[in-house]
């Protein structure tokens, strides 16, 4: 069986690496495959991504690049073992010219070795840890990195008198870097960590870590959480009396995720958060964009929303430019694209494949009885300070 099951993988490999990069020029239509977590934890970031997918086709059409572009949507479950075989069934069987969506980490990892080997595309619209652009030169990302939030909200944590902190991250890469790069600049800012408090990815317990938190009196809780988790969190934040206790709750933009913010009630207002999006930043595109996304969904959208949108956007444009070609063609075209977003102007880096943008300090506030994430500061055109070294 296991010499069986390495032929198979071996047979496969051979597929990928050669039987796909002749089939886009022999037909009229090219074909986008998008795995995603349309059920399970995750299942608020699959809905939001296909709905900026969906919008995006409903506004530019179904053609780029002289082809017909056809989406195929699969549903991994964020079980990095069904991301692998779904993308590994898309590039070989439907010799798809680009991969896109990866809802977190682990999924954008495993599928890494099929981009590389096949040399297709692969547009990361969601996950954020800074390493999975350097796992396959063949890997852009239209999301963010955790070192870009974290390293901006230590930044203001640093001009707001907050000296002492408890951090307390998902157990998984993006929870590492968020851990590693706001302790880091909190430290470098002469700044204290008291404690390191991490969560599991699944089916997480918040009240024992957040009576630690209440036990070590810091000055304030920075917490990242993937989306999706962050309306749990705050109901127990709330129910353990954190918020009376005079401990300040500072966040990724993951926590205070526009998808689920209205359902965690005031105790959510004056949380500052460090984020790229919000369905409330104040520009002529961004409010196109939200009154075209609610219109067609009936629900806001969120940062998730925004990777994608800006996702299909760098593949269509990558098809013009590379008048309906695949592999190193379409790559190519996708570095250094410089666009203007919902979320503001980004920059895909065309050495590292990853999203230049502006990071913005917000805060929750009720307006209109609903609360909105609304910025007051920014850092501009930030790069990933993972790989800024």
């Amino acid at each position: 069986m296991i010499r069986r099951k390495m032929l198979v993988e071996a047979l496969t490999a051979v597929a990928v690496a050669s039987g796909v990069t002749g089939a886009w020029a022999q037909s009229d239509t090219v074909k986008i495959g998008v795995v995603l977590p349309m059920t399970g934890q995750q299942a608020s970031t699959g809905r939001q991504i296909e709905g900026a997918i969906k919008l995006w086709v409903a506004q530019n059409g179904n053609k780029a690049g002289g082809k017909k572009v056809e989406v195929i949507v699969k549903d991994d479950g964020s079980v990095p073992d069904a991301t692998r075989r779904l993308a590994q069934e898309l590039v070989v069987n439907d010799k798809v010219v680009a991969l896109a969506g990866f809802g977190i980490t682990p999924s954008a990892m495993a599928t890494a070795p099929i981009a590389t080997q096949s040399k297709t595309p692969m547009v990361v619209m969601a996950a954020a840890t800074s390493a999975i652009t350097e796992a396959s030169p063949y890997i852009v990302r239209t999301s963010f990195t955790l070192p870009q939030a974290a390293v901006a909200l230590a930044e203001w944590a640093n001009k707001n008198n907050i000296k002492k902190v408890v951090t307390l991250v998902a157990d998984y890469g993006p929870g590492f870097d968020a851990e590693k790069y706001f302790a880091d600049r909190v430290t470098l800012n002469q700044g204290q960590v008291l404690e390191k408090l991490r969560t599991p990815l699944r089916a997480p317990d918040f009240a024992p870590v957040l009576q630690k938190v209440r036990d070590a009196k810091p000055d304030a809780l920075f917490v990242f959480l993937p989306s999706g988790q962050g309306a749990a969190f705050m109901k127990q934040f709330a129910e353990r009396g954190l918020d009376k206790a005079g401990i300040r709750l500072i966040a990724t933009g993951d926590v205070t995720d526009d998808d689920q913010l209205n359902t965690m009630g005031d105790v959510a207002v004056g949380v500052v958060n460090a984020h790229h999006y919000s369905a409330a930043h104040d520009s002529a595109t961004n409010k196109k964009f939200v009154a075209a996304f609610e219109a067609a969904n009936k629900f806001r959208p969120n940062f998730m929303a925004v990777g994608g949108y800006d996702g299909m956007r760098l593949i269509y444009k990558a098809l013009d430019a590379s008048k309906g070609a695949g592999g190193d063609a379409l790559l190519a075209a996708m570095k250094g694209q410089i666009f203007e977003s919902p979320r503001g102007k980004v920059l895909i880096d065309a050495q590292t494949r990853d999203i230049v943008q502006d990071m913005y300090i917000r805060k929750v506030e009720k307006k209109d009885g609903q609360l909105w994430n609304i910025e007051f500061d920014a850092i501009k055109e930030m790069k990933d300070p993972g790989k800024s070294k």
